[in-house]
């Protein structure tokens, strides 16, 4: 009997030998080939099954490859995001401990003086380095490791607004299920063509979009990342396109998005940040299609979605999917009656683990009845759709990336002359909000001044794009900022226009 591997195998359960995967490179038979070589490499380094394998390179084909891989060997893939300074990654290797780590070549050294004391291995953005080498040399044959339903398949970190990153451990059966949902309710097929230029070191790139075009057995055009001309030219021979709202806003800007330029698409999927009601209304008019925006969480995969048959509603996220339950909670806990607002709470198979080596954290996610507390505020209406209305944290989630204030602000209060900051978040047509600063400090201190300083300190998606100053902060009566005022009094800061990415 063949060992089970519980979610490599669905991934290649649908997919016919000899059909594409990978647009132009392999065929479904092919990149099982490729997994094995890959995953025979990892063994020879020693890799055991359960142990983290912390990863932070560019998007490639080989790349995904690896991800394939761990799993058939059992391990838990930790991806990172490569916008992350060695500073950052320190926090994470020093957490996880992984066994292994994959950076760039040109991050190697860097990588090593962290003195982790785990092996460095490289891959480059075009599938190159020490790692792709030792694939190559490996043999042909692997047997697959046995995973089941419980067992870690990664551990992605998110954020909060206080406090350092969680690591979110997601099991072979949370994600499985997710996909097989998605699957069904998106009507994906093995006809299908996935448009991917989405990140794979995060949930909605690696698990959402790739998860459940494999589990289709659908093949993938990967773009190592989103350009809007390269996306509109490879529109007319994609089926699906999923995105942040990012990605929507800079296709609007393009001349040559036009019905006919999107009519081989059937389904375009928008999420991991708010999409404005705006942004909805201007695709359909644009192109004759309604996003589907979608609800999801790294510690969750995907909890809701607008139909794929009925009402796709501009600012709503849809119903809870089959087989996942959403609730909305008062502060007290209580239940909420339909159209009252409360906390967002969910309970299903696509729900994770808890916090990885933080069992206090796992604690306080969950009530005691065993729902997961998402953090967000909501409303579900008659019809059982999910409203999203605010956050009960400060999270700043800017072009799909989490971004939690607490860090900025404690790097801004560490420049001369700053004498307080608080971070928030405020809508942008582009990054559905972005990361804005406000600061009380010196009168010789300047907004150049602190974008100086958080540089080498901060990822890019993490730096203000604004810093406003102001003579003091808001503050109740507990002396606490009062981030709500702040949004209020700035809401407007971004609507002149569009800010282009440099």
């Amino acid at each position: 009997m063949a060992v089970s591997n519980l979610l490599y195998d669905a991934l290649f359960a649908a997919g016919a030998a000899e059909a594409p995967a990978i647009d132009g490179r392999f065929t479904y038979r092919q990149l099982e080939a490729e997994t094995a070589r890959w995953a025979a490499a990892l063994a020879g380094l020693g890799v055991k099954p359960g142990d983290r394998i912390a990863v932070q390179v560019e998007k490639s084909v080989a790349n995904l490859v690896f991800y394939l891989a761990v799993l058939r060997t059992g391990a838990i893939y930790l991806p990172l995001n490569t916008a992350y300074t060695l500073a950052e990654l320190g926090y994470f290797i020093g957490d996880a401990e992984p066994a292994l780590i994959v950076c760039d070549p040109t991050r190697r050294e860097g990588v090593e003086a962290l003195g982790s004391g785990a092996r460095v291995e490289t891959l480059d953005k075009a599938g190159e380095g020490s790692l792709a080498d030792l694939a190559r040399a490996a043999p042909a044959g692997f047997e697959t490791v046995a995973r089941g339903a419980g067992d870690l398949a990664a551990i992605c970190y998110t954020s909060g607004t206080t406090g350092r990153s969680k690591g979110a451990m997601l099991t072979h059966g949370a994600l499985h299920s997710n996909a097989a949902t998605l699957v069904r309710e998106w009507r994906f097929t093995a006809a299908d063509v996935l448009l991917h230029a989405l990140p794979i070191y995060h949930v909605h790139g690696l698990f959402v979009a790739t998860h459940t075009a494999m589990m289709a057995g659908a093949s993938m055009i990967l773009l190592p990342r989103f350009e809007p001309t390269e996306v509109l030219a490879a529109l007319p021979r994609a089926s699906v396109m999923m995105g942040v709202p990012t990605f929507y806003t800079r296709l609007l800007a393009q001349p040559a998005l036009t019905p006919e330029a999107s009519a081989h698409v059937r389904l375009f999927v928008s999420g991991s940040a708010p999409l404005l009601a705006a942004t909805h209304r201007e695709w359909e008019t644009r192109t004759g299609e309604a996003i589907i925006e979608r609800y999801g969480m790294t510690e969750t995969g995907m909890n809701a979605s607008n139909p794929y048959d009925g009402p796709r509603l501009a600012g709503a996220v849809g119903p809870a999917l089959p087989g996942v339950a959403l609730r909305i909670a008062g502060e007290a806990g209580e239940a909420q009656a339909a159209g009252q607002a409360g906390l967002v709470e969910v309970k299903g198979p696509n729900v994770f683990a808890g916090y990885w080596r933080n069992p206090e954290k796992t604690a306080e996610a969950f009530t005691a009845d065993g729902w997961f507390r998402t953090g967000d505020l909501g409303r579900i209406d008659a019809r059982g759709y999910l409203w999203l209305v605010g956050r009960a944290s400060d999270l700043v989630i800017s072009g799909g990336l989490n971004v939690y204030p607490a860090e900025v602000e404690a790097a801004i209060d560490a420049v001369p002359g700053v004498i307080e900051s608080a971070v928030i978040g405020l809508p942008h047509a582009d990054f559905g909000e972005t990361v804005t600063a406000v600061v009380v400090a010196q009168a010789e201190v300047t907004e150049a001044d602190i974008l100086a300083a958080l540089s080498d300190r901060l990822a890019r998606f993490k730096q203000p794009r604004r810093v406003i100053f102001v003579a003091a902060l808001p503050r109740n009566s507990m002396g606490k900022v009062t981030k709500a005022v702040l949004r209020a009094e700035h809401a407007a800061l971004f609507e002149a226009g569009r800010v282009t990415v440099s």
